[in-house]
């Protein structure tokens, strides 16, 4: 009789003894029903009505507090007994930054490495693929514990899924020179990508217990978590540690968010910690965590970026994938099709061509007459798609492209490219006097002192996790309609199919082609009539790439 059985058997009937009855139910390794023996001790989780097991709250690394404050992440202490897993741990130390987050943590605390398992597995031989998936927030807010990105769905398709909580803001980027010197590595900053890697070896270690395939991992993420998943592909730490990667718009590739150099990174560091009244690392780590991050948060995102420390990153990744020293691993990856407002080309003006010439001319003096041909503005409704066009690039679209345009021709492996273009369909009667903002996010009161914006025409930075990962019903903010559904059944098939396979077609799909290097090929439009087309955006994005250089 297979576990699940056992189960409903144990609560069917013996429900007057069901404390001490299940207890005794086994799995073949001798642990209970939704125990599992990881490296560090047993765990129990809960199962959840589909049959899938969950883990909540599995400790990684060792808490980063105190000493540990500004480390790479230490080792798990082992512990005797049955540790709980029916709870997410707390969340990262931030500042309320996004209105599309909700959290199930269990509060915040600078105690926060801790991740989540879901599996569909009742033993630990099946060997099943897994999802490794990083939130992503600027690297200054987001959760493993948000429902957006919950494994239930994914496992019932038969995948292994973990979200994994990393350090962010001040303390998961600041160097500092007492932190660099004191380092074994002679390195400092990156401790947000250090718990990502460390995160991932602990799957290497503990996946196959909870019936995943160590050989067989996919790491994932949006926005900062797509930025992650190219780091780490782009990290001698990490390469080895996966199979595959999916990237939902961002990469640290010719972007806002690429690492510098460490003594630059470490200039900043007591920049900040002197207008903290601090003058030693003694004296940083004494600070109370609130205070480090009140102080942080007025620095903007991300306030402390990463560094190329020599050991995390020895050079920047766009020249580690120009050189093809990446992961060669398959990748899937993309954007939305409005990623940012035209607002951050135009500002407030009307969407004028004359208004659109003067922004896109103070914004490029020289260069403009080539942006204003890659991006025209004849009419009003031209500019309003060539201004959100040229703020997505330069927000986010255009690091994208570039990642997998340099991966397609120095990795050897199979690159799928896509654009999401789904809008949201409009909000709940309850979401009451509710209002779009800033990447993704929702104004819950639009007297607030907050950007709200103009109805999307297209879909938004974020729109497509909930699609992807199979969790609409989890967002309550939106009227989800049946053609909602059949997108996210068509994306989520997508995605599934990739995490097991590397290759994202299969029955009952529009074929997917394989990206051609160094060519427009043809791109995955995920909407409602999902399908390849000829790629139109080759030589805006090259034109981006030759300013780039000009910098």
């Amino acid at each position: 009789m297979g576990i699940f059985k056992k189960f409903i058997f144990c609560f069917l009937f013996t429900l007057p003894f069901l404390p001490f009855a299940c207890a005794q139910t086994k799995n073949n390794t001798g642990l209970g029903a939704n125990q599992v023996k990881t490296a560090n001790g047993r765990v129990e989780g809960t199962l959840e009505k589909s049959g899938i097991r969950v883990f909540k709250g599995l400790p990684f690394a060792a808490p980063p507090v105190g000493e540990l404050r500004w480390r790479e992440p230490q080792p798990v202490k082992n512990w005797t007994g049955v540790r709980p897993a029916q709870q997410f741990g707390p969340r990262a130390m931030q500042l309320a930054v996004f209105g599309d987050m909700g959290f199930r943590s269990n509060g915040m605390n600078e105690d926060c490495l801790y991740l989540n398992v879901w599996t569909p597995a009742k033993t630990g031989q099946e060997k099943l693929p897994v999802l490794v998936y990083f939130y992503g927030g600027g690297f200054v807010a987001g959760d493993g514990s948000e429902p957006r990105y919950d494994g239930e769905s994914m496992a019932k398709r038969g995948i292994v899924a973990v979200t994994v909580n990393y350090r962010l803001g001040v303390f998961g980027f600041m160097a500092y020179p007492e932190l660099t010197k004191e380092s074994l590595n002679k390195a400092s900053g990156n401790y947000g990508y250090l718990d990502q890697s460390a995160a991932l070896r602990w799957v290497q270690q503990n996946i196959a217990a909870f019936g995943g395939d160590p050989t067989k991992v996919t790491i994932a993420g949006e926005s900062a978590g797509s930025i992650s998943v190219s780091a780490q592909m782009a990290s001698p730490l990490s390469k080895n540690l996966f199979a595959q990667a999916i990237g939902e718009s961002g990469a640290a590739v010719n972007s806002s968010l690429d690492p510098i150099s460490l003594s630059e990174a470490e200039q900043q560091g007591v920049k900040f910690a002197t207008s903290q009244g601090a003058n030693s690392l003694a004296a940083l780590r004494a600070l109370p965590a609130q205070q480090l991050l009140e102080a942080a948060g007025k620095l903007g995102i991300p306030g402390f970026p990463a560094t190329i420390d020599n050991y995390f990153f020895l050079k920047t990744p766009t020249a580690t994938f120009t050189a093809g020293e990446q992961a060669k691993v398959p990748l899937l990856a993309g954007w939305n099709s409005e990623e940012m407002t035209p607002m951050f080309v135009l500002g407030r003006q009307k969407p004028t061509p004359e208004n659109y010439k003067a922004a896109v001319e103070k914004m490029y003096s020289t260069q403009a007459q080539e942006v204003l041909k890659a991006y025209p503005g004849t009419t009003e409704e031209e500019v309003l798609q060539s201004a959100t066009n040229l703020a997505s690039d330069r927000f986010i679209a255009y690091s994208t492209w570039k990642w997998l345009d340099l991966h397609s021709q120095t990795s050897g492996k199979p690159v799928y490219r896509y654009l999401f273009s789904r809008p949201r369909p409009a909000m709940t009667p309850e979401m009451g006097n509710a209002a779009a903002g800033l990447a993704g996010g929702v104004v819950k009161d639009k007297s607030a002192n907050a950007v709200t914006l103009p109805p999307a025409k297209g879909a938004v930075h974020a729109a497509e996790i909930e699609y992807a990962l199979g969790n609409l019903p989890y967002n309550k903010v939106y009227a989800w309609t049946p053609e909602d559904y059949k997108v996210s059944e068509t994306m989520q098939s997508y995605f599934a199919n990739f995490v097991k396979t590397g290759n994202p077609n299969g029955t009952g799909l529009p074929n997917w082609p394989v990206m051609k290097p160094g060519s427009a090929g043809q791109v995955m439009n995920l909407d409602v009539n999902t399908r390849a087309q000829t790629d139109q955006t080759r030589e805006r994005y090259q034109l981006l790439d030759q300013l780039q250089t000009k910098k």
